[in-house]
């Protein structure tokens, strides 16, 4: 007789999956995660308020198991880059998200041929990001050298953002603006911007922050669903909020490997931790479990830039066409244990070999590229094991 065994699968081992919560959460708390976590893998029909307009039906299509999303659901957005630092987001026609899909009988979106700014954007990674989000401002802004007064080549600077009227944010510290954290660009103050965002704009649900349907211009306004508006309750954006907010982050694999720790050491001296910082350290946050903890994302959390070659021509609040927030490494080393064994990397995914990752890191990255290109092959090997290790 075949034992049951040979047929059932096993859980991933802890260190190989992204959709566990973080320790000591109360038992309210454990109760509002599980709400959230259902939430997010909810599919939405047209019946239950998907579209008229959206990208994909569900958070969870974008950040399978937590994780990024696989290239065939990148978004795009786009608007007209007017020079000099210029940009028209160009919301008569739709802008700036391209709603690419709709329901039956409406029309979808299309990129209007005044668009000279496209960006392809993939799901990234939705772990870990309550730890982003209780970092001090002081922290991230102390790493700020936007002038480059030392020197060395790199000026990280943030994104300050104007906040969106439905988080009933007062005029923000920097001249009225905040710091932008999240979104490829950091163009969302926090997680709950992020999310009511995502709901309206991605999956074309509307909610208590965002209760009026996006604008189509090829249907002549907005609306359009059968389902009266806002389609779910503010209670459920709040409960995905804390749900992101409490998965932890990915845990170290291989950390006392001998090849990992010169890895680790290389990749110190040829200063990719000059914009990936290993660090940083939480302040007090209303969720205990996230207070004054050390957080490994490997990222200052400040815009760069990347060169050329990765630049979209987009502007988002301050961010120019070749900046992209530093993104967080943590959790690169299984990225491709919820994409079907295929790894994909990059702001769009465009890249499955950590190599040619590397070599599109120019502008401000260009020296630590160079000086990876120069390491002999067994310290590149190093340095790649290091990184997946992560």
């Amino acid at each position: 007789m075949v034992g049951c065994d040979q047929f059932l699968t096993e859980a991933p081992a802890p260190d190989q999956s992204f959709d566990s919560p973080i320790e000591g959460l109360t038992a309210a708390q454990r109760a509002i995660f599980a709400r959230g976590d259902e939430a997010f893998g909810e599919v939405f029909t047209f019946e239950t308020g998907l579209g008229p307009i959206f990208n994909q039906p569900a958070c969870e299509r974008c950040h399978v198991g937590d994780g990024r999303g696989h290239p065939s659901t990148n978004l795009k957005r786009f608007g007209q880059n007017l020079g000099g630092g210029l940009f028209d987001p160009l919301i008569g026609y739709g802008g700036p998200q391209l709603q690419d899909r709709s329901m039956p009988g409406y029309p979808a979106e299309t990129i209007p041929v005044s668009a000279n700014a496209i960006s392809e954007r993939g799901g990234p990674l939705v772990v870990g990001l309550g730890l982003i989000e209780a970092i001090p401002d002081s922290t991230i802004l102390g790493r700020a050298d936007p002038d480059d007064g030392n020197g060395d080549g790199i000026s990280g600077r943030a994104n300050l953002i104007y906040p969106p009227s439905f988080l009933g944010l007062p005029s923000g510290p920097y001249n009225g603006k905040y710091l932008g954290r999240f979104g490829r660009k950091a163009g969302a103050i926090n997680l709950l911007q992020q999310t009511a965002m995502a709901y309206h704009q991605d999956i074309g649900v509307t909610s208590e922050y965002l209760p009026i349907e996006n604008y189509n211009p090829l249907a002549g306004g907005a609306g359009g669903d059968p389902i009266a508006d806002p389609e779910i309750p503010g209670g459920t954006v709040n409960d995905v909020v804390l749900y992101l907010q409490t998965l932890r982050p990915p845990l170290r694999r291989n950390a006392d490997d001998p090849v990992v720790r010169e890895g680790e050491m290389l990749f110190a001296s040829i200063r990719c931790g000059s914009c990936h910082v290993p660090s940083m350290k939480t302040g007090r946050s209303p969720i205990a479990p996230l207070s004054e903890q050390e957080a490994f994302l490997y990222s200052d959390m400040l815009l760069h830039d990347m060169g050329t070659d990765l630049a979209d021509n987009f502007i988002e609040g301050e961010a120019q066409e070749a900046e992209w927030r530093t993104t967080p490494l943590w959790g690169l080393g299984i990225v491709e244990n919820v994409l079907g064994g295929t790894p994909y990397y990059l702001h769009d995914g465009r890249a499955s070999d950590l190599r040619i990752v590397i070599s599109l890191h120019k502008g401000e990255a260009d020296s630590s590229r160079l000086a990876f290109e120069q390491l002999p092959p067994d310290d590149q090997e190093s340095l790649l094991e290091f990184l997946k290790s992560l």
